[in-house]
């Protein structure tokens, strides 16, 4: 796993390349590098979370998984007066979504190395959004959920990714569980995005 992107040291040579995107009619231009996830551009998923993702005035958010940071500084000049934690296990990804950052001016964002929510010491987000890394496995998807949920306020949404054939039936099946209610927002090519809504203390069931 150490030249996979889900892993804290990439081991793989640098391959730096800059690309530009509009996102939500912000025009960002984004340093990525080999070692982290979708290196060669911002992935569709991606796009599609971000396309979907309403947050409130003033939102303190979580991007989980930031990778080099598209979902998260998004996120941020979304929220002007918000701020935006982003977190990634990768150390290379974290370096670049700093870099990220400060070239398109955005200043509202922390961005920290964490295992999963490891690190983040916050238990009152407004949202939480994550393209979790699917190829890390089930255990890992779910544990992110179960994470995220005890990191919301009441109120709080978590927004997340996941393709059909990648296990969004189960994704649901798990969210539910925690949740209870869980809002498919869209669709798109396959990818679900799903709205899970902190609605008690304590999980259900």
């Amino acid at each position: 796993m150490s030249n996979h992107y889900y892993s804290d040291k990439p081991q793989v040579a640098h391959d730096r390349r800059t690309t530009e995107a509009e996102l939500r009619g912000w025009k960002l231009r984004l340093v990525t590098d080999a070692g982290v996830f979708s290196k060669n551009g911002i992935d569709y998923g991606s796009r599609v979370l971000i396309d979907a993702i309403e947050l409130p005035a003033g939102a303190h958010v979580l991007d989980v998984g930031c990778g080099y940071g598209p979902i998260g500084l998004t996120a941020a000049k979304l929220v002007p007066d918000g701020h935006v934690t982003m977190v990634d296990i990768n150390e290379r990804a974290v370096e670049l979504s700093k870099e990220n950052a400060k070239t398109n001016g955005i200043t509202n964002v922390t961005v920290m190395q964490s295992n999963l929510l490891a690190e983040v010491k916050k238990e009152d987000f407004d949202a939480i959004l994550t393209n979790p890394p699917i190829r890390a496995g089930k255990d890992t998807v779910h544990t992110i959920f179960e994470q995220a949920y005890g990191h919301l306020k009441i109120g709080g949404a978590l927004w997340i990714v996941i393709q059909k054939k990648q296990g969004a039936p189960s994704a649901k099946a798990k969210l539910e569980s925690l949740f209870g209610r869980v809002e498919e927002v869209t669709k798109d090519k396959g990818y679900r995005i799903f709205k899970a809504v902190k609605l008690e203390e304590a999980p259900l069931g």
